[in-house]
């Protein structure tokens, strides 16, 4: 048997405790924390040797690791430094280059002698540049893109080329540098010069000048200014800028203060610009706007983001004022101009070049700079071209609001304009006015996305008082309750308003609802100086005669407007018209005949003819009907008797009178009645007998 004592006496062996978690936990840290310092030790060796040496070890790195990354052959010539100084990044490079692609037109897209920055390093961890400070000396840039605009030579490897952004630079000092910027595609160039002079006071620390000048769309222009970069100890540590920039007599002053050298976003700046033409100085963003007359506006400037904001907007062109605010926008694609303006008096000069007019003839001769002759034929309708490939480059939301505009005899106040341009298709929709007691609301498209360009007119007119509507052609509105509403719908094809309206097709329509007229003016139409000359001895001129409806339309086809119909039908006359006139040479040929429903002793009773241009309208109230009846008077008052004369120029009064329900409906010549049912004498299915047709005259006695 086994001794029990000898078994129990023998030494048990040590029993393992497991550690507790609070000495597991201290373990784990410990690790935690040789790692950090290991990390922090390794990091801040590295820094240390970085600092001692400068980096300038890192010069072969550095430029085989940016010439793969940017694809350019990137060279440092002389000394080098990088390293943190103490958190910052300090760059240092002296006689460095960066290559431009094949393409260029130049070698290197950089070179300079010497340049030294301090650059922000948490900034830039998040994806923001920021410097604190540059010094450059004998730099060259050259910013290029492709005649294709799609490729530029600071957008790094194949990518499709991106719009210039700089880093924010707070401070910076330049000396001997230049700036080189091309675009074909905008047929822009520019040359800028930048040096720093140093400042001789303490208020700034130094003063960084530009000049140059440049073209665009062989059009010279010429810059200047100065950045005063103040020292650390001035409140806000702001940049004073002042620039100057002159074009074709335009000229563009900027001043304010900026946080830093590039940093406009916040910028607190004041802008001033004047010059002959308003659409000269959006020509320098690519935008295409009407002309104006000479012009001069201020306003404040500010930037945030890829949006410049222009405030506080005042101003004057012509002889009108302008003030609202506009702000224009720079994505990576198009221009977007957004813009809210208003006019307390609008000079209907000024109006002109809206619609085509030159602004320099209408400022050389007021209103008949828009008259031209050509081949001897006086032409009004504007030839301006539409600038088709300018529209393809922006896009424009502007409302213009007018409260008044300044022109004599010609009524029209409260105008108001929504023009929006969305990739060549320009729209005013809507343009309202108000016009001598009435409103004219139209909607007016050109697609100028089509070839060739398409516009598409929509105009109306709310009843009118016709006695203010025509008080300019010598109506009076006293006694006069007459009213008139109108409609025109035509499209056309072209880029210019006279092109446009030389090819239109559609329908002009003015109606003419129940009212009165004064009697001098409906007499006279109708040449019945019998019973003018007896309203004017009784002293009865201003008796308004009664107007029961009218229609004056035409119907427009390729050009020509034919009279479709012209038929005014009042208490003692029925009025009609034939004829056309031509959008295309702006020639009239009219002629308007009156008949009489009551018997009038002495009356011409003959076509008025309305000849002429648009721009030289001619009235002509002795027609040859007119003549081959006085000389048939003349006869036989020389052959039977005198009283012969006067009797043939007898109206017996038997015109019938007009239904009115076609009439007030617009309905077209073919659709007229008398109010018997029949036809309405004197119009034909197609708008009235053409110029120079006879009509049959009335016989009185069995003579004439």
């Amino acid at each position: 048997m086994t001794d029990v004592r000898a078994v129990e006496g023998a030494s048990a062996p040590p029993v393992r405790v497991p550690p507790g978690r609070r000495e597991t936990v201290s373990r784990i840290l410990t690790g935690l924390l040789r790692l950090i310092g290991g990390i922090i030790a390794l990091v801040f060796l590295a820094w240390l040797i970085l600092f001692i040496t400068k980096g300038r070890f890192l010069k072969p790195y550095f430029e085989r690791y940016v010439s793969r990354q940017t694809e350019r052959q990137v060279k440092v010539a002389g000394d080098f430094q990088l390293f943190l100084n103490p958190i910052d990044i300090k760059f240092l490079a002296e006689r460095m280059t960066i290559s431009n692609p094949a393409w260029a037109g130049t070698k290197n897209l950089f070179d300079a002698a010497k340049i030294d920055t301090n650059i922000a390093t948490i900034p830039l961890i998040f994806g923001k540049r920021r410097v604190n400070w540059l010094e450059m000396a004998d730099g060259d840039v050259n910013l290029e893109w492709d005649a294709a605009g799609k490729r530029n030579t600071w957008t790094f490897g194949a990518a499709k080329g991106e719009p210039l952004e700089l880093p924010t630079i707070l401070r910076a000092s330049v000396a001997g540098s230049d700036v080189h910027y091309r675009a074909p595609q905008l047929d822009f160039t520019t040359d800028v010069s930048i040096d720093t002079i140093k400042a001789r006071d303490t208020r700034f620390a130094d003063d960084v000048r530009f000049s140059g000048g440049g073209s665009l769309r062989d059009r010279r222009f010429t810059l200047s200014g100065n950045l005063m970069s103040p020292n650390e100890t001035v409140a806000g540590g702001r940049n004073k800028l002042a620039l100057h920039a002159e074009s074709l007599g335009n000229v563009l002053d900027v001043s304010g203060t900026l946080a830093g050298a590039t940093q406009f976003d916040g910028a607190a700046l004041k802008m001033s610009v004047r010059g002959p033409n308003l659409a000269d100085l959006f020509d320098f963003i690519g935008v295409a706007t009407p002309d104006t007359r000479r012009y001069r506006i201020n306003s404040n400037l500010t930037k945030a983001g890829a949006t410049w904001r222009f405030t506080a907007l005042r101003g004057t062109f012509g002889d009108s004022d302008i003030g609202g605010w506009m702000t224009v926008s720079m994505p990576k694609t198009r221009i977007k101009i957004d813009a809210d303006v208003r006019s307390r008096v609008l000079d209907i000069v000024d109006a002109g070049p809206f619609v085509g007019y030159d602004p320099r003839r209408l400022d050389a001769m007021g209103g008949k700079g828009a008259i031209k002759t050509e081949g001897g034929v006086p032409r009004v309708l504007p030839d301006a071209q539409l600038r088709i490939e300018a529209l393809k480059r922006f896009d424009a939301d502007v409302k213009y609001r007018i409260a008044r505009v300044r022109a004599e005899s010609f009524p029209i106040s409260n105008i108001a304009m929504t023009v929006n341009l969305d990739r060549s298709l320009l729209r005013l929709d809507p343009l309202t006015f108000d016009v001598a007691g009435g409103h004219l609301a139209s909607n007016i498209s050109i697609d100028a996305r089509r070839r060739p360009v398409f516009t598409r007119y929509d105009i109306r007119l709310s009843p009118t008082p016709m006695g203010r509507l025509l008080a300019r052609f010598g109506a009076e509105q006293s006694g006069a309750t007459g009213m008139i509403r109108a409609r025109v719908q035509m499209t056309g094809e072209g880029d210019s308003v006279r092109k446009s309206l030389a090819t239109a097709d559609g329908r002009i329509a003015f109606i003419m609802p129940a009212g009165t007229f004064w009697t001098r003016n409906v007499q006279l139409a109708e040449l019945d100086i019998g019973t003018f000359a007896q309203k004017m001895f009784e002293k009865k001129l201003k008796e308004p005669i009664q107007i029961n409806c009218g229609l004056i339309a035409f119907t427009v086809r390729n050009g020509i407007a034919a009279a479709d119909p012209i038929l005014i039908d009042t208490r003692k006359n029925v009025i009609a018209g034939r004829g056309a006139f031509s959008f295309r040479n702006e020639s009239l040929d009219l002629a308007m005949e009156a008949d009489s429903k009551t018997f009038s002793a002495f009356s011409g009773q003959s076509p008025i003819g309305v000849g002429g241009y648009f721009a030289a309208p001619k009235v002509d109230p002795i027609s040859g009907e007119l003549l081959t009846r006085a000389g048939l008077g003349l006869g036989l008052a020389a052959l039977v008797s005198p009283v012969a004369l006067v009797v043939a120029f007898v109206d017996p009064g038997n015109a019938e009178s007009t239904s009115c329900g076609p009439v007030l409906s617009g309905a077209r010549a073919a659709a007229q009645r008398e109010k018997d049912g029949g036809p309405v004498k004197g119009l034909s299915e197609k708008g009235g007998k053409k110029p120079g047709e006879k009509k049959k005259r009335k016989k009185f006695l069995g003579i004439f």
